[in-house]
């Protein structure tokens, strides 16, 4: 177990109006309810006695107290100091005890915070709006998910929570230099087989939303036979991987070798504007003749997890006295790309750091 209590470090601004997984679905059973919190929002998530899962902002429009103070029967949330039912899924009230037929007031026309909540890969995502977007009904973006590409996989997830904040996470997650250092492991790599590498990136757009879930590719390439894992994978075939970064915090690899494939989908979620959740979800329909491999990969993958977790909690340490950072070229360029990304998202304008393909070389 490690302890990331090591103290408040630098914030970063939250991107909201997207989808951002809260819970694994697995601890939403029918009848109960679990909370969460997420960019800071406290949540209330359940599931109701139809299946349906829902989630709700955990705070009694009322006076504030949490409404999971309170009680759930499978269909209504009741709070705990006033009696106050309400409908998990929309957050309308549908009972005030205490109304007499004085009143005129209509309990239907009171609502608690709700968010729209889907099931993918096995996790509730929840879609937390912008800030006064109110509760119309505007189309959503697509719930993401693991790519997959046959209809018999296996899967698997892993995730871990780190002491810093959401950019310090993502850019953590796109770093291509840390490998051989961080992650040295007999499975892995040492750092005698650092490298020169050259890599040839691409932007991905999403004009027609003003860049909401722009981002960049790694195009297609053949990867470093310096990694075990790719190794095992060149087994049933020439291996190829492509990876793509998309906003506002999606990192998808996706490997082929022959006809067999692995997939992979992590996020780094803020639960704060100081701290985040690091979730990485796997599909695979590789590998079926390697006794128990789902146990393997999230033994290894978890001990792969821990240690940017253990090396983050770190950084954590000397982020606290807010030290001038640098990024060099061309290994942080992923990150200088990500920071021109997400602030273009924030004011709205669409633009993109890059015009077309480039290379980037780095040792690794």
């Amino acid at each position: 177990m490690v302890d990331i209590a090591v103290g408040a470090g630098p914030t970063a601004e939250l991107i909201f109006g997207d989808w951002y997984p809260a819970v694994r679905a697995e601890e939403l059973r029918r009848g109960k309810t679990t909370t969460a919190l997420l960019l800071g929002h406290p949540l209330l998530l359940g599931r109701k006695n139809d299946g349906t899962v829902f989630a709700m902002r955990d705070l009694c429009p009322h006076r504030g107290i949490p409404l999971s103070a309170g009680w759930f029967d499978g269909e209504r949330v009741t709070c705990k100091y006033h009696g106050w039912e309400f409908d998990p899924c929309s957050g309308q009230c549908l009972v005030i005890p205490s109304l007499t037929n004085a009143d005129t007031l209509d309990a239907t026309k009171i609502y608690a915070g709700a968010y729209a909540c889907e099931e993918r890969d096995g996790y509730a995502w929840v879609y937390l709006p912008s800030p006064g977007a109110g509760r119309g009904a505007a189309e959503l973006p697509p719930v993401p998910e693991v790519p997959k590409f046959s209809e018999r996989y296996r899967t698997a997830h892993i995730f871990a929570d780190l002491p810093c904040n959401v950019d310090h996470g993502i850019i953590g997650l796109m770093d291509p230099a840390h490998g051989p250092f961080v992650h040295q492991a007999w499975w892995w790599r040492s750092r005698g087989s650092i490298h020169a590498k050259e890599k040839r990136f691409e932007p991905l757009r999403d004009d027609e939303n003003r860049g909401r879930n722009a981002g960049f590719r790694m195009s297609s390439h053949t990867p470093s036979t310096n990694s075990l894992p790719y190794k095992l994978l060149g087994t049933s075939g020439p291996v190829t991987t492509t990876i793509d970064f998309v906003l506002p915090n999606r990192r998808y690899e996706t490997i082929r070798a022959g006809a067999k494939w692995f997939a992979s989908l992590t996020t780094v979620t803020p639960v704060t504007a100081s701290t985040c959740r690091i979730d990485v979800c796997a599909a695979w329909d590789v590998l079926g003749w390697v006794p128990l491999v789902t146990p393997l990969l999230k033994f290894f993958g978890g001990k792969f997890l821990r240690q940017d977790q253990e090396t983050m909690i770190e950084q954590a340490q000397g982020l606290r006295y807010g030290p001038a950072l640098m990024l060099i070229d061309d290994a942080d360029k992923p990150a200088k790309w990500y920071f021109a990304l997400k602030q273009a998202r924030m004011k709205g304008t669409g633009e993109h750091p890059l015009d077309g393909p480039v290379d980037l070389h780095w040792r690794s």
